[in-house]
């Protein structure tokens, strides 16, 4: 079989959607809405459709769309975010994937884009496009009874208050404070009209269809929004009609340590409620430390999560800060090319350019998509054969220079 791979005509949009959803294991089949939808939101010309040239039938998906990643030091770089890839199981093993990826990657590359970024559903993947895991998350599940807390007393809201509001007010306020969390947090991408649409209810798919949620939001003493949580929660009785319900976290948003604080205080303060599900969090997020017995939060997941690929390394090497000063020479092999090379890395200063000096390091793109949040130790991956030293201490520089006093965090699943 044979299948010609090139961006889809807005008239195959629903043809798409519905291969999309099959290569999801979904069987839904795609409403005339979620095509509006889709078209309303989307750049056709970075829709990828794989067409059989027997049947014409599309069997192949893939979507990408512009995203801002924030890196070390605040600075945001322009991404190339991956999504919707999909090939039917009647096609797999043809290279379809290798085909759109290709496409996208040089378009990507052609369009300025710094870097590529995605969440890999499967982990063997997308290592040999060049992507590395750069950023990974953990979940909690509180037993509440056994946190220490003493649920007769509010929780300490720092002189500030929190109040339920409607997705309206979610809607208004909730844009402004995340901007102001990603300037801080690096791994944060920026979230779209479409994302606060679609988690608010104004918007809909078919085939997930809009959950009433709870939402809450902390001012502080002196009226400003710091933090806000969206959750939902289930209806567990026992037979002898004591409540055993859990909170599941669907978003929480906190620029201040005192926000975080009283949030986490506040979930775990509802009657009724004995669990409390984190949702995905930064690996070293508060949320534990803030209970008087970290204990009582169990982990239930932790995972990689955001995968990088660096598309032009002079700008992305640039972009970031470092803990320390220092010069590195990083050899950097790529075989879909665009970041092949050898820079010169010059921390203190903040700048990167090619050279032709020795090279202190040897590794690939990919595994300099795992140092470059800083979430990776490069040490660890000398170890294990992925990063090859050439000049002594020139792995403990990088791993120096590279690393981050709080590990990054992308809290969208894209």
């Amino acid at each position: 079989m044979s299948a010609d791979v090139r961006p889809i005509a807005e008239s195959e949009l629903h043809e798409w959607l519905n291969t999309l959803n099959t290569g999801f294991l979904s069987p839904a089949k795609a409403t005339e809405t979620d095509v509006a939808q889709r078209a309303k939101y989307s750049d056709l010309t970075r829709i990828q459709g794989a067409f059989d040239t027997d049947t014409g039938r599309c069997v192949a998906a893939f979507r990408s769309f512009a995203q801002e990643l924030t890196v070390p030091g605040g600075a945001t770089v322009p991404a190339s975010a991956v999504s919707n890839v999909a090939v039917l199981a009647t096609h797999r093993r043809q290279g379809l994937l290798t085909r759109m990826m290709a496409a996208e990657l040089a378009a990507a590359h052609a369009r300025g884009d710094v870097l590529s970024t995605l969440i890999a559903a499967e982990y063997p993947i997308y290592g040999r496009y060049g992507y590395g895991p750069a950023a990974s998350i953990s979940e909690w599940e509180i037993d509440v009874p056994r946190t220490g807390l003493d649920r007769r007393l509010p929780p300490d809201l720092d002189g500030g208050r929190i109040d339920f509001v409607d997705a309206a007010e979610v809607r208004r306020v909730g844009p402004e404070l995340h901007e102001r969390l990603r300037a801080v947090t690096h791994g944060a991408v920026d979230r779209d009209e479409r994302w606060w649409s679609l988690t608010t209810g104004l918007e809909e798919m078919s085939h997930r269809p809009y959950k009433d949620k709870f939402q809450a939001v902390y001012r502080t003493a002196a009226g400003e929004v710091a933090g806000l949580v969206v959750y939902q929660a289930d209806d567990h009785w026992t037979d002898a009609k004591v409540p055993q319900n859990t909170v599941q976290v669907r978003d929480l948003l906190a620029v201040t340590p005192e926000a975080q604080r009283a949030l986490w205080h506040f979930l775990c303060s509802i009657d009724w409620v004995l669990k409390v599900r984190t949702g995905y969090r930064a690996p070293d997020d508060l949320v534990t430390q803030l209970l008087p017995d970290p204990r009582s939060a169990r982990t239930l997941t932790a995972a990689d999560f955001l995968w990088v690929r660096l598309l032009d390394v002079v700008r992305a090497l640039s972009a970031r800060t470092y803990a320390v000063p220092g010069v590195l020479v990083l050899d950097v092999t790529d075989a879909a090319g665009p970041a092949a090379g050898r820079y010169r890395l010059d921390a203190g200063a903040g700048t990167c350019e090619r050279t032709e000096e020795a090279a202190d390091l040897r590794l690939d793109v990919s595994v300099l998509g795992s140092l470059y949040l800083g979430d990776e130790s490069a040490v660890r991956l000398g170890a294990l054969g992925r990063v090859v030293e050439e000049r002594p201490g020139a792995l403990a520089l990088a791993d120096a220079v590279f690393r981050t006093a709080r590990r990054p965090w992308c809290p969208d699943v894209f």
